[in-house]
Protein backbone atom coordinates (compact mmCIF):
# COMPACT_ATOMS: atom_id res chain seq x y z
CA UNK A 1 0.00 0.00 0.00
CA UNK A 2 1.16 2.99 -0.84
CA UNK A 3 1.09 6.07 2.05
CA UNK A 4 -0.10 8.56 -0.62
CA UNK A 5 -2.80 6.75 -2.43
CA UNK A 6 -3.94 4.18 0.38
CA UNK A 7 -4.12 1.60 -3.14
CA UNK A 8 -2.12 -1.45 -3.11
CA UNK A 9 -0.41 -3.62 -5.84
CA UNK A 10 0.30 -6.20 -3.20
CA UNK A 11 -1.58 -8.60 -5.09
CA UNK A 12 0.72 -8.42 -8.21
CA UNK A 13 3.95 -7.92 -6.15
CA UNK A 14 4.64 -11.63 -6.46
CA UNK A 15 4.91 -11.48 -9.90
CA UNK A 16 8.39 -11.01 -11.36
CA UNK A 17 7.51 -9.60 -14.84
CA UNK A 18 5.18 -6.48 -12.93
CA UNK A 19 8.43 -5.97 -10.70
CA UNK A 20 10.73 -6.28 -13.37
CA UNK A 21 8.63 -3.78 -15.26
CA UNK A 22 8.31 -1.51 -12.09
CA UNK A 23 11.90 -1.54 -11.95
CA UNK A 24 12.12 -0.56 -15.40
CA UNK A 25 9.81 2.29 -15.50
CA UNK A 26 12.10 3.85 -12.65
CA UNK A 27 15.70 3.13 -15.00
CA UNK A 28 13.56 4.27 -18.06
CA UNK A 29 12.57 7.86 -16.83
CA UNK A 30 15.88 8.57 -15.19
CA UNK A 31 17.55 7.47 -18.22
CA UNK A 32 15.83 9.62 -20.18
CA UNK A 33 16.48 12.63 -18.14
CA UNK A 34 20.38 11.53 -17.97
CA UNK A 35 20.21 11.64 -21.79
CA UNK A 36 18.10 15.10 -22.44
CA UNK A 37 20.51 17.51 -22.31
CA UNK A 38 22.27 15.62 -24.73
CA UNK A 39 19.35 15.81 -26.59
CA UNK A 40 19.52 11.99 -27.66
CA UNK A 41 16.69 9.83 -26.36
CA UNK A 42 17.20 5.94 -25.51
CA UNK A 43 16.62 4.55 -29.35
CA UNK A 44 18.93 7.46 -30.50
CA UNK A 45 21.63 6.98 -28.29
CA UNK A 46 21.33 2.95 -28.85
CA UNK A 47 21.86 3.85 -32.51
CA UNK A 48 24.88 5.84 -32.28
CA UNK A 49 27.03 3.70 -30.02
CA UNK A 50 25.99 0.54 -31.98
CA UNK A 51 26.69 2.28 -35.03
CA UNK A 52 30.32 2.78 -33.81
CA UNK A 53 30.67 -0.43 -32.72
CA UNK A 54 30.19 -1.93 -36.02
CA UNK A 55 31.32 0.74 -38.64
CA UNK A 56 29.36 0.52 -42.08
CA UNK A 57 26.49 -1.33 -40.52
CA UNK A 58 23.33 -1.53 -42.98
CA UNK A 59 20.03 -0.15 -41.88
CA UNK A 60 18.94 -3.61 -41.79
CA UNK A 61 21.40 -5.11 -39.38
CA UNK A 62 20.77 -2.18 -37.00
CA UNK A 63 17.16 -2.53 -36.94
CA UNK A 64 17.51 -6.47 -35.78
CA UNK A 65 20.15 -4.96 -33.20
CA UNK A 66 17.92 -2.63 -31.58
CA UNK A 67 14.93 -4.96 -32.25
CA UNK A 68 12.96 -2.15 -33.77
CA UNK A 69 11.39 -2.38 -37.32
CA UNK A 70 13.20 -1.07 -40.04
CA UNK A 71 11.00 2.05 -40.96
CA UNK A 72 11.36 3.30 -37.64
CA UNK A 73 15.18 2.58 -38.33
CA UNK A 74 15.00 4.76 -41.02
CA UNK A 75 13.50 7.76 -38.91
CA UNK A 76 15.95 7.71 -36.40
CA UNK A 77 18.84 7.27 -38.72
CA UNK A 78 17.26 10.37 -40.83
CA UNK A 79 17.27 12.47 -37.52
CA UNK A 80 21.07 11.06 -36.59
CA UNK A 81 22.14 12.00 -40.50
CA UNK A 82 20.08 15.48 -39.68
CA UNK A 83 21.89 16.29 -36.95
CA UNK A 84 25.73 15.59 -38.68
CA UNK A 85 25.91 12.95 -36.54
CA UNK A 86 25.70 10.04 -38.95
CA UNK A 87 26.62 9.35 -42.20
CA UNK A 88 25.09 7.15 -44.88
CA UNK A 89 27.08 5.90 -48.29
CA UNK A 90 26.28 2.90 -50.48
CA UNK A 91 27.06 -0.31 -49.57
CA UNK A 92 29.39 -1.74 -52.35
CA UNK A 93 28.40 -5.22 -51.43
CA UNK A 94 24.97 -3.99 -52.11
CA UNK A 95 23.83 -0.91 -53.74
CA UNK A 96 20.35 -1.31 -52.94
CA UNK A 97 21.72 -0.59 -48.50
CA UNK A 98 23.27 2.09 -47.19
CA UNK A 99 26.65 1.56 -44.41
CA UNK A 100 26.11 3.92 -41.60
CA UNK A 101 29.33 5.58 -40.21
CA UNK A 102 29.46 8.33 -37.44
CA UNK A 103 30.75 11.46 -38.10
CA UNK A 104 33.69 13.01 -35.78
CA UNK A 105 30.84 14.71 -33.93
CA UNK A 106 28.18 11.87 -33.79
CA UNK A 107 31.61 9.92 -31.88
CA UNK A 108 32.25 12.56 -29.75
CA UNK A 109 28.21 12.68 -28.69
CA UNK A 110 28.12 9.01 -28.56
CA UNK A 111 31.05 9.17 -26.29
CA UNK A 112 29.52 11.98 -23.79
CA UNK A 113 26.45 10.06 -23.74
CA UNK A 114 27.76 6.72 -22.92
CA UNK A 115 29.91 8.58 -20.11
CA UNK A 116 26.83 9.93 -18.62
CA UNK A 117 24.66 6.66 -19.05
CA UNK A 118 27.50 4.90 -17.09
CA UNK A 119 27.23 7.93 -14.40
CA UNK A 120 23.17 7.00 -14.67
CA UNK A 121 23.82 3.26 -13.75
CA UNK A 122 26.31 4.19 -10.90
CA UNK A 123 23.53 6.18 -9.05
CA UNK A 124 20.93 3.19 -10.01
CA UNK A 125 22.66 0.56 -9.23
CA UNK A 126 25.56 1.99 -7.20
CA UNK A 127 23.91 0.30 -3.82
CA UNK A 128 23.88 -2.88 -4.97
CA UNK A 129 27.24 -5.32 -4.31
CA UNK A 130 29.61 -6.71 -6.78
CA UNK A 131 28.17 -10.21 -6.42
CA UNK A 132 24.18 -9.03 -6.77
CA UNK A 133 24.93 -7.41 -9.93
CA UNK A 134 26.90 -10.39 -11.37
CA UNK A 135 23.51 -12.23 -10.16
CA UNK A 136 21.11 -10.02 -11.56
CA UNK A 137 23.63 -10.05 -15.01
CA UNK A 138 23.53 -13.76 -15.43
CA UNK A 139 19.46 -13.89 -14.12
CA UNK A 140 18.89 -11.61 -17.06
CA UNK A 141 21.16 -13.28 -19.76
CA UNK A 142 19.43 -16.78 -18.71
CA UNK A 143 15.97 -15.27 -19.24
CA UNK A 144 17.33 -13.79 -22.98
CA UNK A 145 17.98 -17.13 -24.26
CA UNK A 146 15.01 -18.05 -23.64
CA UNK A 147 12.81 -15.54 -25.05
Amino acid sequence: MTAATGLSDSPLRSLLGYRLRRAWIGIRADLAETLRPLDLRMLTYTALVLIEANPGLSQARLAGLMTVERPNVVAIVDELARRGLVCRRRDPGDRRAYALDLTPRGRALSRAATEAVERHEARLFGALSAAERRAIDAALERLSERL
